[in-house]
Order: C-alpha cells, then structure tokens, then sequence
C-alpha cells in the first residue's frame, strides 16, 4: 500500500520529536545546578550544587578510598586541613587563597584536575567560588536530614493555589518571573487522569459525560470514581512490580518457572485496591511470616524474596548464594529507602558515608533465607500450602486413611513376596516391584489374603477419587524454613565469600545515626529468628529519615513523568538533588499524617492546579526553564507499554476485565521464539479469551519478553525498574504497522465501528475518531479519513472491508493514539 511509507514516518518522526526534547531536557538536566552566583545573590546550596559537584568529579581522587595529595573532600572535618604541600584546599571566605580553586580553574602546566575525564565548566568553578565566598558551609546531605515541617509558602498569585502543593510550584515559578501554563482542556483532563489512575481511556460517552457537566465537583467525582475501580490497582500494581524486579521465571539458560509466583502480583492489586496503608505493605512482603498476625496475603507477600534471578546450576554456589543475598539488599535498600548500600560490597560506598560493614550489617537481617532452591530441590524453600484450614482437614483425613491402607496392603504384599525366588525378592526392590505385584502376587497368596488385598486396592482407588474431587491445595511463591537461628555473618573483603573478615552482627546504616538494631530472642514456638521483622519495622517507621519521602517522590513521579529526585532509587550524594524540597518534605509528613494512604495523596495531587496544567508551550518559560523543572507545564507523556497493548484492546471493544489468577501467554512468533537456546521451551498456549486480558497478567519471560511490550520499553526485570526508558526505534512503528497482533486488532476495530455507527463512510470515521482520541473531530477530519478509505478501494484496489481495515490501522498509528496531551 503506498500510505504505509507516510504512516511510518508520521509515527516515527512524532515519536523522535519527543525523544529529542527528553535529551535536550537529561543534558539541561546535566548541566542545571551549575549556574554562576556571586556572594551578593542567595547563598549557594551546599547539598543541592556543591556536593553533587564535588562526588562527581572529586570523590575518585579525593574520597573515602583514595586521598591524593592527602587530600579527602567527602568529609569536612578533612577537606579544610593543610595539604601534603603546605596548601590548604578550602580557606572559607578566601577563593584566591584555596588551592580547590586554583587546581580547577584553566592552567597551562598540566596540573588542572580533574587530570582525566571532563573539566568543569567555568560556570561551575564559578559555583565553588562563591560558595568559599560566603564561608564554605558543609552541610549534611540532604537526605540524611529529617524532614522538616514547614507552612506552604506565601505567592502574589493567590487566586491560582488551589491547594499547598500549587504555593510550594507557584513560589518558586514566581522567583523566576514565570508563570503556569493555563489549565488543560476538558478532554485532554479526563484521559489524563483515566490512563493516570486505571491505565485505561475514557469512553467517548464518559468523556462527553465530564464535558458537558458544568458541576465545581464534577473532576473530583471522576478522581473517586477512578480511585474507586478495580482497574486502579491494575495500573498502579505494575509500578511496584517494576521496583520489585517481577517476572514468571527464574532467567539463566533454563529460564524456569518461578511456581505461583502470579500470586504476589494478585497480592500487590488487590492491596492497591484496598488502599491498605503503606508501612503494612512493606511490613508483610519483608518480613510477612513473621508477624503477630501470619495471613495468606502475608505469607504471599514475602514472595517479594523470591522474584529475582536464579542460577539452577551455578559454577560456584557458595557465590551464587551471596548475590542471591546482594540481590536482596540492593532491591530493598533502592526500593524502600532510595540508597545504593550495594555500592558497599566489595569496599567503602565511594560516594556516600556507607562503610563496608554496614552492607554486611545489613545482610545480616536476611542471613536466616535459605537460597531459592537447588537444582533437585526447587521447590521446597520457596513454596507454602496456603490452603484454607476445612480443605486441609479433609487432605489430611485422606492421607491418614491412605496411609493406614498402605500399611496393611504392604504386609499382605510382604508376605507374598516372602514365598518368592531371590530373584524375584531382589526386583521387588526396584521399580520393577508394581509389575511383579500385577504379574505374580495372586500365585503366592492364600484366596482369603488375596481376596482381602483386592478389596483393599478398591477403596484405594475409592479414596484416590475422592481425593481428584477435590479443590487442588493451595501454594504460593514466598518464604519458607527461614532458619530460626541465622548462619553468622562476615564482612567478606572485597566481596568474596570465600575471604571472610570480621563478623557482624544486624544493624541499620549510621547515616541514619547510629541506632542501635534490637533482635529479641526467639520464643519457644517462633519458627524464625525474628531479623526481619526487626527490619521492616524499622523501614516502616514514621521517623525513618527515607522511606515515607521516596515513596512519595515515587507517587508524583507516576504522575508528572518524572520525580522532585529524578533518581528514584538512589536519594544519595550522587543522585540528583530534589528540584522542590520543602514540598517532598511537606508531602513525606502529610502523608505520614494521613495514615500512609496511596488514595488520599493520588486525590491530593490531582485536584491541584499543577497537576491540571495543561503542556501548553511558552518560549519565555522555555527559555529559563527549559527542562521544565520547575513544572511550569504538564509534560506530554507517551503511554507505557501496557497502556499502548491495554487501550487498543479497549477501542476495539475485546479488553477481557477478568481479574487475577495465573498468567496467560500472547501469541508469539516462531522468528522471536528462535532467540531461546530451546525455542518455544516454556511457552504456552492460551485461549483468545485469555489473550484479550490487560498486560499486567501477561506471563513474564525474562528471556522471552512479549515483543509489543518490549518495544515500548517494558521494564527491565534483572533488577529494581524504578524509571522506565522513553526510547525512539524503529520495531515501534513497524510493530505497530507491519505486527499481527496490530493488524489483527484493527479487524476488530472495523468489526466494533460497523455495529456501532453502520455502514456510512462518515459515521464510520467520525466513531473511529471518537473511540481512539476521546474528542470530538476537527473540522475537515472525516472528510479526509472517508477519502483514504474511498482512495484505498480506487486507487489500491481493496475491497471495502479491507479498505475499513487500513483506515483503522491508521487510526491506532497515530501519535495521538500513544501520547497524552
């Protein structure tokens, strides 16, 4: 078809558009707490602008490893000593006289540092002077502070701030001599904050519904309504997922399955949909079995300790066991509290006061696991019967009676087998023994036994039936025979297990000031040693300097496109700095205040008029702002990959809603399935039915990922996922042109448009326009979506519903379709 050219070039150059203003937005973001200030202006921020300077371009040479020149800018009780050379590095309020300043700034006798990589810009080295022209103060890295309670901030436009959050944005757009994009319109609203909360569009009867609705409550009613659907916890769920490094299988060359691991995402939806408060969350998946209260979902819940990677056949296992431990520590330390003590393994964290038997302090808490399993055992270490109590009475009562029939059918045996040839003795202890009963028992038995015998073997079979009558049990991926008195820890230097060093014992970062890790003695009847709920607890806890500000950091994040920290996961020196701090703090603690519900801060956020700007561009803005940090607009998003596969299903009328239960596996081709070391292995077969659900029951493969969602940038599942690739390639639009699954649903679409609106070319397009956009056409636009289609069947001779076809597949392809906004 000759449209197809212009379709990919349409999508392609739409989605490169906005791939190029995401780089021009990383390198401003590069570049962006370097500006130049003089004494004069306001005092320079140490833990936003000058300690991310000097971990990035200092630490290498100067930090807790290596001190060249003997010289240490990590700590400052070091950075303002005399040098090996007499220098003083840092003289407070005396640029000209800092050695730091002289060795940075440009020089022609090959001693400007740093001495290999980048130079800082002029810019920069203009930061570091005057902030030793105010007096060099070093502060505490910012996260290591607690949060401070702090009263929204007074702006000149009032009648703008809707809520606290829009005084902490309009404050400092005001500082800058900006002003807000206006509000967003109605349309674009509503599917803003149907695809935010459900992942889902709205139906052109619910867009109309909200348009026309001329309520003051009337967006909030739809924010409750959202708030309120099964879907939410579809959506949301995933974003934990991600995090949680989720997936069906175990990767490696084998890539097994991981058994019921589908239950642990059921757990992450239906606790969403509960809006169960967030340190009980994080409660059960760390320490779930340990708790006064041990439910299913808690038990399910601890699944979180089994979703990463797993060698079947590890060269050395005793390593494979301490990265199966490393894997932990990582996700819970990035996930929870937004650190990297994984950086700490092998040495000192180079960047943040982490030492090395911190890292090992913490592993300890998770010392009392048991690996994921063994290559003969994979099961027993990783699977709990969470059956409910009436169905393991009645397995139990049937195992009992199977048992006691054994027992007597064996001696009836034993005594047949007794009366046998040695040879026959001898088999009767190998496999063999079954064919020998059926062959010969009856020859070596009295009538009477055999009789007896006989009617043994049919209430076997009578209980054997029973038993197929019955539910199957229960048994969910979690944690099981955790040790009760854990294996002792050591710092193992440089990381290798086989090099042990000092023991520890649990403890918690001394950045988080020292306290000190109580473990009670286990009770008589406790199973496990009780580490880990020492650990979750503290994690949970209101006054933790971290936990309540990442998560929350993370809520806006999924909201806005990106984070105040624009590095989720790592809240240390080297992550980026918070762009609005006193409003993450101010968050952190309302949150806290409100009991740790997700529900009440998604409303929260929503209802303010930040959240409601519409990405309406301004040059001015731009110009002073260019990546938008200071979110002087809504950035346009394009839909994640769930989102794209999800509102196609929805347009065309097939998205199944069926909720929960195990995976199902989408139809994928045998080219893709030939990049397996056995293609196919593992796959498998799932009704249409089942292929119409949302993507967030998709069976995850890791090393079969389903190629629409992969495409679009699914999540890593190696490790924690806490920001999600934006990326422009080329399998995107050819995928989305050229692939069956695409096509085929297009055919679907043509089949929902001619029972909704009939046969008429115009009505066609126009419902066409309304199901995929949300918006009511524009002027002119059925006129030329009925011309393609009139074009296709003249020019291109197609048929008619082969011409509808094309035309629906134009309609997915749209840039429209896969962007907000």
């Amino acid at each position: 078809m000759t449209n197809r050219p212009c379709l990919i070039q349409l999508l392609f150059w739409g989605i490169l558009l906005s791939l190029t203003l995401g780089f021009t937005a990383e390198a401003d973001a590069e570049t962006k707490t370097t500006p130049a200030k003089s004494p004069s202006q306001s005092p320079v921020d140490f833990t936003q602008e000058i300690q991310p300077l000097l971990a990035k371009h200092c630490y290498s040479c100067h930090g807790p490893d290596v001190q060249e020149g003997g010289l240490r800018l990590d700590q400052s009780d070091e950075a303002f000593k005399k040098l090996e050379s007499e220098a003083t590095a840092i003289v407070p309020r005396h640029p000209e006289q800092s050695e730091l300043i002289a060795r940075i700034s440009p020089r022609d006798d090959g001693l400007q540092m740093p001495p290999e990589g980048e130079q800082l810009k002029p810019a920069q080295v203009e930061l570091l002077k005057n902030w030793i022209s105010q007096g060099a103060e070093w502060k505490k890295h910012w996260a290591f502070e607690p949060p401070r309670k702090q009263a929204p901030p007074a702006t000149q436009n009032q009648a703008w701030v809707q809520n606290s959050i829009d005084a902490f944005i309009l404050r400092k757009l005001e500082q800058k001599g900006l002003s807000p994009a206006p509000p967003a319109d109605r349309v674009a609203l509503i599917r803003r904050a149907y695809f935010d909360l459900t992942g889902l569009p709205p139906t052109p009867e619910e867009v109309d519904q909200f348009v026309n609705n001329p309520a003051p409550d009337a967006y909030e009613k739809i924010i409750d309504r959202l708030l309120d659907s099964p879907h939410y916890g579809e959506r949301w769920a995933r974003h934990w997922l991600d995090l949680v490094r989720y997936a069906d299988t175990n990767s490696y060359e084998r890539d097994g399955n991981k058994p019921n691991a589908w239950r642990f995402r059921d757990y992450v939806i239906r606790s969403l949909n509960e809006d169960k408060p967030y340190d009980q969350f994080i409660k059960e998946q760390l320490a779930g079995d340990e708790l006064d209260q041990v439910t299913n979902d808690s038990i399910i819940a601890t699944g979180y300790y089994r979703l990463g990677l797993w060698d079947d056949e590890p060269a050395d296992p005793l390593l494979s066991y301490y990265n199966e431990l490393d894997d932990i520590v990582t996700t819970t330390s990035q996930v929870f509290l937004g650190l990297t003590l994984n950086c700490a393994r092998c040495h000192e964290h180079k960047i943040d006061p982490i030492p090395h038997e911190d890292y090992y302090r913490f592993m300890a808490f998770f010392h009392g696991l048991n690996s994921y399993g063994i290559r003969s055992d994979q099961l027993s270490f990783n699977q709990t019967d969470i059956t409910g109590t009436k169905l393991v009475t009645r397995y139990a009562e049937l195992d009992e009676k199977q048992g006691e029939l054994k027992q007597k059918m064996r001696a009836i045996e034993e005594t047949g087998i007794k009366k046998m040839s040695g040879v026959d003795q001898r088999r009767s202890e190998t496999r063999e023994r079954k064919k020998l009963l059926e062959e010969k028992l009856a020859q070596f038995l009295e009538p009477a036994q055999m009789q007896d015998y006989q009617k043994m073997q049919s209430e076997m079979q009578e209980l054997n039936a029973e038993r197929k009558k019955l539910p199957p049990r229960k048994m969910a991926l979690s944690v099981r025979r955790s040790l009760k008195e854990p294996r002792e820890t050591f710092v193992l230097l440089r990381g290798n297990p086989h090099v042990k060093g000092d023991p520890v014992q649990p403890g918690f970062p001394e950045i988080f000031g020292g306290e000190q890790a109580t473990i009670p003695k286990p009770s008589a009847e406790q199973k496990t040693s009780g580490r880990r709920r020492v650990l979750a607890e503290w994690i949970a806890d209101q006054d933790n300097l971290l936990t309540s500000r990442v998560i929350v950091n993370r809520i806006w994040q999924h909201h806005f496109g990106r984070g105040i920290v624009q590095s989720p996961n790592n809240f240390g020196q080297l992550g980026v700095p918070p762009t609005h701090p006193e409003l993450l703090d101010w968050l952190a603690l309302k949150f806290n205040d409100e009991g740790q519900r997700f529900k009440a801060l998604h409303k929260l956020i929503m209802l303010s008029n930040t959240y409601q700007m519409s990405s309406q561009f301004s040059e001015e803005a731009a110009a002073v702002d260019p990546a938008n940090d200071l979110f002087w607009r809504f950035n346009m998003r394009r839909l994640s990959a769930e989102e794209v596969r999800d509102s196609i299903l929805a347009v065309n009328g097939r998205l199944n809603s069926k909720m929960y239960g195990p995976g199902f596996y989408p139809q994928i081709s045998k080219e893709v399935m030939q990049g397996q070391s056995k293609p196919g292995q593992g796959w498998g077969d799932s009704s249409e039915e089942e292929r119409a659900r949302r993507s967030v029951y998709i069976f995850v493969k890791r090393s079969l990922l389903t190629p629409l969602l992969f495409n679009f940038d699914f999540a890593d599942t190696d490790s924690s996922c806490a920001v999600r690739f934006v990326t422009t390639q080329p399998a995107q639009a050819l995928g989305m042109i050229n692939g069956a699954f695409v096509n085929s649903q297009a055919e679907h679409l043509t089949e929902r448009l001619l029972k909704d609106a009939g046969p008429e070319f115009p009505a066609f397009v126009a419902r066409a326009i309304r199901l995929a956009y949300g918006r009511q056409p524009q002027p002119g636009e059925v006129d030329r979506g009925v011309q393609l289609i009139k074009s296709l069947i003249d020019k291109h001779q197609l048929s008619e519903r082969q011409a509808r076809d094309y035309f629906c597949l134009t309609i997915l392809n749209r840039n429209e379709f896969v962007y907000l906004d």
